[in-house]
């Protein structure tokens, strides 16, 4: 820039060789930026063409996990939880791939999800070790999917087996979920792991009832019902001379899905054999002598 005097007025002139080194670096800056949005437009393009081949890849990779587990018949519990591991596993890399492709650095990127993982561990602990019964539960199989349980005071039929929780469904149709880490840990008691279970009775009739009798009644009604197993063979005893009856023991074997309707019908059952037979049941009873 210069200035001259001229009488009382002060002007300013541009020199042509200033004008020339402005046009040059305003030249040079253009061109730069350019360079770096076709630098970045190419990155864009790129993540973005990885991502899409990424995500075909990936459908089919699932589709071709899922083929090989059912052609292996592997449990329907297990295939779910690895389904959904593998896609987990694959999406993550997919975007490390993508962050990758747009220039950012993956290492820092790593250490920050490493940070990120430290942190969410701390505050997931309780989730964490849910995870980890899972696991343990896929890998032990104290039950699967179908299976009737009871465990942490709940009884019901598995209906699924998450990586958190484990659904059950109680008989009168509750959903009830219960976390995979204290159910790893508690007692847990399958009612479908065997395949024939005991049925017991205890059965009360008056003093002065004659035992053959009784025992006789019993032996017709588990012959007539053909749930009933012959193998292990039913069972019939006196169990106690109580206060105010004597107790009589009755115990069958039947397959697990007929464990309530046998218990059902065999309770009716006996209340009607024993009318018929004229063997009382007792009411209780209180002696006093003066």
């Amino acid at each position: 820039m210069i200035t001259l005097l001229q009488g009382n007025e002060v002007v300013e002139k541009t020199s042509g060789m200033f004008d020339a080194v402005s046009s040059g670096e305003i030249n040079t800056l253009l061109k730069q930026l350019m360079a770096m949005g076709v630098e970045a437009g190419k990155s864009i393009l790129m993540a973005i063409v990885i991502y899409i081949a990424g995500k075909f890849i990936i459908k089919l990779i699932n589709r071709l996990v899922r083929q090989m587990l059912e052609r292996k018949g592997v449990d329907s519990t297990i295939q779910s939880f690895l389904k959904s591991f593998v896609n987990i596993l694959l999406n993550v890399l997919l975007i490390i791939t993508v962050i990758s492709a747009l220039g950012v650095n993956t290492t820092s990127f790593a250490a920050l999800l490493a940070s990120v993982g430290v942190a969410a561990g701390m505050a997931l602990s309780g989730n964490l070790q849910n995870l980890a019964g899972g696991l343990i539960i896929l890998l032990f199989k104290p039950f699967k999917v179908g299976d009737f349980v009871e465990a942490q005071g709940t009884m019901g039929t598995v209906k699924e087996i998450q990586i958190i929780h484990t659904i059950l469904l109680t008989v009168d149709n509750k959903e009830i979920y219960l976390p995979n880490g204290s159910l790893s840990s508690g007692s847990i008691t399958n009612y479908s792991k065997m395949g024939t279970r005991r049925v017991d009775f205890t059965v009360n009739v008056e003093y002065g009832t004659n035992v053959e009798k009784v025992m006789n009644a019993l032996k017709a009604i588990a012959e007539s019902d053909e749930r009933i197993l012959n193998e292990p063979a039913p069972f019939y005893a006196v169990s106690a001379l109580a206060e105010s009856s004597v107790n009589f023991t009755f115990r069958v074997w039947v397959n697990g899905a007929d464990y309530w309707p046998v218990f059902f019908d065999t309770n009716k059952k006996i209340y009607e054999e024993f009318n018929r037979q004229s063997i009382k049941f007792p009411f209780p009873q209180l002696q006093i002598h003066q």
